[in-house]
């Protein structure tokens, strides 16, 4: 398993995974769920793996104001399939634009016949291995509640205003784990890396 860092001009530093073949995960430096679906992958550093470099050039069109679309990159990172469902819907979702949790419930329930739970959607939201890439930022609570941000509200905030899509409506939460992520989270992963 390789990985590379990707400094962003307004949300910090990224850690972009691959296993060679896809793109296994972008996570924020103080994401809650920093790693997650890499178990006990060992790292090493891959800045000249071709997906990686992909991935790089993606980000920078993103960050320079472009629109590239997330399919364009070989992602593989692993979930459950509800998880995957989410990930579907997630990447539907166009730039500069938001949904809901319950939108996205609604939606699934429509594909499997399902009930689904905002909740549960909220769930794997959270746990998307892919922050940025699959843009889980661009969802919010029914009441416009930008809540549920691993990265922390600041990021997600930065996200949407980078993409024009921060409405004025919006709530931005005054207590919880979305306020600021997991300082240095980053760090826990880097024992791992040679």
């Amino acid at each position: 398993m390789f990985f590379t860092e990707y400094h962003t001009p307004i949300v910090g530093t990224l850690t972009v995974t691959s296993d060679g073949r896809g793109i296994t995960g972008c996570w924020f430096d103080n994401s809650r769920h920093f790693g997650y679906g890499l178990a006990d992958a060992n790292l090493e550093r891959g800045d000249d793996v071709p997906t990686l470099v992909r991935a790089r050039t993606w980000l920078d069109r993103y960050f320079a104001g472009e629109k590239p679309d997330p399919l364009e990159l070989p992602l593989t990172a692993r979930g459950t399939e509800f998880q995957l469902l989410v990930r579907e819907a997630l990447l539907a979702i166009p730039y500069g634009q938001t949904t809901t949790y319950s939108d996205i419930a609604r939606r699934i329930e429509a594909q499997t016949g399902r009930h689904q739970s905002p909740r549960a959607v909220g769930g794997a939201v959270g746990r998307n291995p892919l922050g940025v890439i699959v843009p889980c930022h661009r969802v919010v609570g029914v009441n416009g509640s930008l809540t549920g941000f691993g990265g922390g509200i600041e990021r997600k905030i930065a996200l949407l205003r980078h993409e024009h899509a921060l409405k004025p409506e919006f709530k931005i939460p005054r207590t919880g784990t979305a306020l600021e992520g997991i300082p240095n989270a980053a760090q826990a992963l880097g024992a791992r890396r040679p």
